[in-house]
């Protein structure tokens, strides 16, 4: 894979940042999402790859989508995985909340999981604490291990959960062990990357969410070193049929490797609103302002990236010749 491509992807993430940005706090998520994907597409267009979308958004949200299958960039170039989510957090956008990114991951073709869009149940960590947790363990057994791991008791430990009310007994596991919680309206892939920033003051991620987040943040923490571990969730006899017919077993605990194989991948999100680790656009005098974290597997750089668009210049984050 050509590290090229790394800053590639910062321009896709960029255009689809700032197109949805556009609609932060004026609760329509759909619009924010479609012109998220939209941004994307028209960027992607121009990306010289083959790449194809094997794990994506938007079925779930009933959203526009860059479906499974879809075939991206100019048909030249390296072959690619592509796992997506124009928009990770269409409620925040909508609600002008925290840690909305558009964001992306691409590995060498066969590398990244090939699954339908579903919910995954899932536990992450950076690098102080991997091979000491276990998706399958009691919450309190994970809670302990990572304390341990960092040096920590267990009532400084941090766990940030989605607000949701399918996760109350992991809420009420990790009260009753004396951790702390960071509780998230949605955002599950910057809730699992944060664990590899000592400065979010993250620790651990617990809970069910988006299959694709889950595929898109494996990248990220192989990038950076983390962990984590998934068990695809069907939630009705036709998605575990779908499951079946790729060839997955929903019973098997998807490890690093299952997720995203091999020793190259590179992730980047740029930031819609403001979060703990990524500034949100800000939109000022026909210019726009971004903050995009790039990050290779196979180098291990980690770059942040400050950018200011002219909108005039490049409305769709587009050169027009």
């Amino acid at each position: 894979m050509e590290r090229s491509l790394s800053m590639e992807l910062v321009r896709i993430t960029e255009a689809a940042a700032i197109a949805s940005s556009k609609w932060m706090g004026r609760g329509l998520k759909n619009e924010a999402d479609d012109a998220a994907t939209t941004a994307m597409r028209t960027v992607f267009d121009t990306i010289p790859m083959r790449g194809v979308v094997v794990i994506g958004e938007g079925e779930m949200d009933e959203a526009p989508m860059l479906y499974i299958g879809e075939e991206l960039g100019t048909g030249n170039g390296p072959e690619v995985d592509v796992a997506v989510d124009p928009l990770e957090g269409t409620n925040i956008v909508a609600a002008g909340g925290w840690n909305a990114l558009a964001v992306l991951a691409i590995a060498d073709r066969g590398n990244l999981l090939n699954a339908p869009d579903m919910y995954m149940e899932k536990i992450a960590v950076g690098p102080e604490s991997v091979g000491k947790i276990d998706i399958n363990a009691p919450v309190i057994d994970n809670l302990r291990a990572v304390a341990k791991a960092k040096n920590k008791n267990i009532e400084e430990v941090v766990a940030t959960v989605m607000d949701r009310p399918r996760h109350q007994a992991i809420i009420d596991q990790i009260r009753e062990a004396g951790a702390r919680i960071k509780l998230i309206s949605d955002g599950d892939v910057a809730g699992a990357i944060n664990t590899a920033f000592d400065q979010t003051g993250v620790d651990i991620l617990f809970g069910t969410g988006g299959a694709p987040e889950g595929v898109i943040a494996a990248v990220g923490l192989k990038c950076l070193g983390g962990e984590i571990q998934g068990k695809l969730k069907p939630q009705n006899q036709e998605e575990a049929q779908r499951c079946l017919d790729m060839g997955i077993d929903v019973n098997q605990v998807l490890m690093m490797d299952d997720l995203v194989k091999g020793d190259d991948a590179i992730f980047a999100a740029t930031g819609v609103t403001d979060g703990e680790l990524l500034k949100g656009v800000q939109l000022k005098g026909g210019f726009a302002e971004s903050h995009t974290l790039v990050m290779r597997a196979k180098s291990g750089t980690i770059r942040f990236i400050e950018g200011r668009h002219s909108l005039a210049k490049k409305p769709n984050l587009v050169m027009n010749d």
